[in-house]
């Protein structure tokens, strides 16, 4: 888990994001129950006892950052509204110098206004953020066999174009400021 999560936070910050999205979910799923996880996730992988060994402490390690941050209930680690914090700024950059960029962020602007207007004045965040959760939100019905409407999938799809750029620029700034 812990290598899945890092390849995706070196590769793709967008997608990390969204699968960590996924993990607090499942912790969630469990009521942070301890020896749930352990018994009904950590078991199930095909992997030696070293390995789950490994997986478990990945997932207990999230659990406590999960009950020391106040969010097992709802809401998302710190971590993860920094870096969506940080995919915002550079959005707000990209506006203003990218009319690439620009021009894929007025096909998803209709989306997010209507997420807006669907939201009903539940505070969103950032466009950014609604992004990212309409995307999530496809995968969750995906994975619970939700029947998937074409205006959704057009909509993930705008969000996706939109995440894809950021996550590149994202990983050129990372890459820049190490070197």
């Amino acid at each position: 888990m812990q290598s899945v999560a890092e390849n995706k936070k070196s590769n793709n910050i967008a997608e990390y994001i969204i699968y960590m999205y996924q993990m607090e979910d499942l912790i969630r799923s469990y009521q942070g129950n301890e020896e749930e996880i352990k018994t009904f996730v950590v078991e199930k992988y095909p992997v030696s006892e070293d390995e789950k060994k490994q997986i478990a402490e990945w997932y207990l390690g999230l659990l406590d950052q999960m009950k020391g941050q106040g969010i097992l209930e709802k809401g998302h680690l710190e971590e993860l509204k920094t870096l969506v914090s940080e995919l915002a700024q550079i959005h707000w950059n990209l506006l203003k110098t990218d009319p690439t960029y620009f021009e894929a962020y007025g096909k998803a602007k209709p989306f997010i206004l209507e997420a807006v207007l669907q939201a009903e004045g539940e505070d969103l965040g950032n466009e950014i953020q609604i992004c990212l959760n309409g995307v999530y939100g496809l995968l969750l019905c995906r994975l619970l066999g939700k029947k998937v409407s074409d205006e959704q999938l057009k909509s993930a799809d705008a969000f996706g174009n939109i995440l894809s750029t950021l996550s590149f620029h994202y990983k050129v700034k990372n890459t820049i400021s190490k070197n």
